[in-house]
């Protein structure tokens, strides 16, 4: 069985993954997509499993993944990419990988297209409010004073309602960090301190805006973060 890989308050032993909790000057694995987005962990010298299967080092719990789908590997000096013959398969920057591959800084790993991650080299120092990339292309903007949404140059018509563009608003200005239940009450209906505010009436919104967004565009730019939240993928793709 895989070491657990992730350093817990009462947990000093060297595992292959380390959560960060400051900063490292380690390589970092910033979850960008999938059901863990926003976690990041510090590798250390060792192999890192990550799959599926609750003997990995990092338990993805999406159903594309496969039980062992990848390692992330330290030989001679440098970080290496390792597919397992995964089912749905590993990408890196787009490209699909067969056997071990090397790591660059800013490198993006795809696990079975469901899950995103990036690789961040030990020569850049990473703190903790680092950011989710929001790429220099970034596919949705918003012109707060019209109160307008463009997506890949086409304006959202008719305009949002208000509630909705409060919503898009308060991700968007988050730049891919997660926003919970209290944030969304509170940009969204301020001054009631939640009352009569439902975890249906949050879902709802949410999903008209999803629907009022993929008239432009079908991808999925607001990212549900299981037990968390929700977050903006505005990456330009």
């Amino acid at each position: 069985m895989a070491a657990t890989g992730v350093t817990r308050a009462a947990d000093t032993h060297n595992f292959g993954v380390v959560r960060v909790d400051g900063m490292d000057e380690r390589p970092v694995l910033v979850m960008n997509e999938g059901e863990l987005a926003g976690q990041r962990w510090t590798l250390n010298d060792s192999e890192l499993l990550i799959g599926r299967g609750n003997d990995s080092d990092v338990v993805l719990p999406e159903r594309q993944v496969s039980r062992h789908h990848l390692k992330v590997l330290y030989r001679d000096g440098r970080y290496l990419l390792q597919d397992l013959d995964s089912k749905n398969g590993t990408f890196l920057n787009g490209q699909q990988i067969h056997g071990t591959v090397p790591l660059q800084d800013g490198d993006e790993i795809q696990i079975a297209l469901c899950v995103r991650m990036l690789f961040v080299g030990s020569d850049v120092t990473v703190p903790l409010s680092f950011d989710i990339p929001r790429g220099d292309g970034a596919s949705l903007q918003l012109d707060e004073d019209r109160r307008t949404v463009i997506i890949k140059g086409k304006e959202l018509d008719p305009p949002l309602s208000l509630a909705q563009f409060r919503l898009l608003e308060m991700l968007f200005e988050a730049n891919g960090a997660v926003c919970g239940r209290d944030d969304i009450v509170e940009a969204v209906w301020p001054g009631t301190s939640g009352l009569g505010v439902s975890e249906q009436a949050i879902d709802a919104l949410v999903r008209r805006l999803r629907d009022r967004l993929a008239e432009i565009d079908d991808r999925n730019y607001i990212v549900t973060v299981r037990g968390h939240g929700f977050r903006l993928d505005n990456v330009g793709v």
